[in-house]
């Protein structure tokens, strides 16, 4: 007879880990079985005895006994030993791991994408037109959307807005002059 953690003697028990079921071995991997268990552990233990209790696989004396055992374990090897005879329910240990990840605090950042450079003529484009310069905005705005696409640059929504209120400019222009000379 052996005295178990919390106190209680039962045969043929072994200290830290009560084998209810004959010829017990551990589903949990030995690194892990010695793993102090939460109050979160034992509920999902719990919930397993309920369904083979539900299910007719535990009788009430098991499924009482497995219960106050549950609550009073405090190790993850404790807990497989209570549902190690009943079907997969909620898993009792987490994974087992051969290695410990990397914290992602101690890994290299990320590498950084290469910033595409913004087209400068692009920009000259929208500022004429903003100032009604609509010609200089025309032919920056085509000059811009050329360069963007030959050097993958950044800027050709500023170009395209550039020409668009250049032509717009223009037109504008053309019709003034045209109203002017009549």
């Amino acid at each position: 007879m052996s005295v178990q953690p919390w106190g209680e003697s039962r045969p043929g028990h072994r200290h830290g880990h009560p084998p209810l079921v004959p010829g017990w071995q551990s589903p949990v991997p030995a690194p892990q079985a010695a793993m102090r268990a939460s109050h979160t552990d034992r509920d999902r233990t719990v919930d397993v005895l309920k369904a083979g209790f539900a299910e007719g696989r535990l009788s009430a004396e098991e499924y009482e006994e497995r219960h106050e055992a549950a609550s009073r374990a405090r190790t993850y090897g404790e807990l497989a030993a209570l549902v190690v005879d009943l079907p997969a329910g909620p898993m009792v240990a987490p994974p087992f791991q051969a290695a410990q990840p990397v914290p992602a605090t101690f890994l290299p950042p990320p590498p950084v994408p290469p910033v595409r450079p913004t087209s400068a003529l692009a920009v000259v484009s929208l500022v004429c037109s903003v100032s009604f310069l609509s010609l200089p905005a025309v032919v920056t705005g085509h000059i811009a959307r050329a360069q963007i696409r030959e050097r993958n640059m950044n800027g050709d929504a500023a170009a395209v807005v550039g020409l668009v209120l250049g032509y717009l400019g223009c037109a504008f222009w053309t019709l003034l002059i045209l109203a002017i000379g009549s």
